[in-house]
């Protein structure tokens, strides 16, 4: 078997995009509502200005990642949400 590395994204898509019947209506909405908090919005600023400085310790790399593993979860959960919203689903 061919090694492959399969991203953590693309293993959430396949959970949460699949052919499954979408969010009820009110479900949807609140997944829409969530968003990051602002002191969690400066942290990553300041992860991503220190990572283009190339001065972030292991810490915040695992830090950095770990951000944004959860912001592709959050993106694919309300794409699905969007879609659960469209007229006629």
């Amino acid at each position: 078997m061919a090694n492959s590395t399969v991203s953590d994204a693309e293993i959430l898509e396949k959970v949460v995009m699949a052919d499954q019947p979408g969010f009820s209506p009110e479900a949807a909405q609140a997944i829409l509502n969530l968003r990051f908090e602002e002191p969690a919005k400066a942290r990553m600023n300041e992860l991503a200005e220190r990572n283009r400085q190339g001065t972030l310790t292991e810490f915040e790399r695992q830090e950095m990642d770990s951000y944004l593993r959860v912001g592709n979860l959050l993106n694919l959960m309300q794409a699905k949400a969007r879609l659960a919203l469209r007229p006629g689903n």
